[in-house]
């Protein structure tokens, strides 16, 4: 037997897929919201991403004067180290201090993306998942359990079920007087409010 995610009723069924589709969307939400933050945060990379081209542009500027001195007689291969050496002590530790920024924003708007989504978006499913998921299994437990398969004294006994287990206004909406089929054998109406009550739809078989 396949598994009964929705109720055969149509009224019931059409709710039910509603209230799904309202939690998809707002998850759907949550997610474009997370999203949002994690590039509206990204952004800020362009600050480090200035400080790294500053810090790669002076060691850059270290680097050609460097080239100019180094033939130099007697003295351009020691200047020419010197001016490398202070390139990288000025603007390459300027250059690594945006580049680690860069990372770190990045990873900073990746954390705050997902727990945008992660926080609504787990309490949003504790809130309904578990109730969504007791009603698929009293769905299914009623379709393997109200079975018409024409036994009269079976269907005696359920209507019984119907009759003294489920609300009068449910009962009236199926028979104006349910006492009264019950006596009089009259099971019918009885067996289709007990069954659209578990938002099922009776379909008798033979045995």
């Amino acid at each position: 037997m396949n598994i009964k995610l929705y109720p055969d009723v149509p009224q019931q069924r059409t709710s039910r897929i509603l209230r799904d589709l309202v939690i998809v969307v707002v998850l759907a939400g949550l997610g474009w919201m997370g999203h949002q933050v994690y590039e509206q945060v990204d952004s800020i990379r362009v600050l480090a991403t200035g400080v790294t081209s500053a810090g790669e542009s002076v060691q850059g500027g270290f680097g050609s004067v460097a080239d100019a001195v180094d033939g130099l007689p007697l003295v351009g291969d020691e200047l020419a180290e010197a001016l490398t050496s202070s390139g990288d002590a000025t603007g390459g530790n300027v250059a690594t201090l945006g580049a680690e920024g860069e990372q770190a924003i990045h990873r900073a708007a990746q954390f705050t993306g997902w727990l945008t989504f992660l926080v609504p978006a787990t309490l949003l499913l504790a809130l309904t998942l578990p109730a969504r998921i007791r009603s698929i299994r009293k769905l299914n437990e009623a379709q393997r359990f109200l079975v018409d398969d024409g036994d009269s004294e079976r269907q005696r006994l359920m209507a019984m079920r119907a009759a003294f287990g489920l609300p009068v206004d449910v009962l009236l909406e199926y028979s104006a007087d349910p006492i009264g089929d019950l006596m009089a054998g009259n099971h019918q109406p009885l067996l289709d409010a007990l069954y659209a009550e578990a938002g099922l739809v009776r379909q008798t078989s033979t045995a």
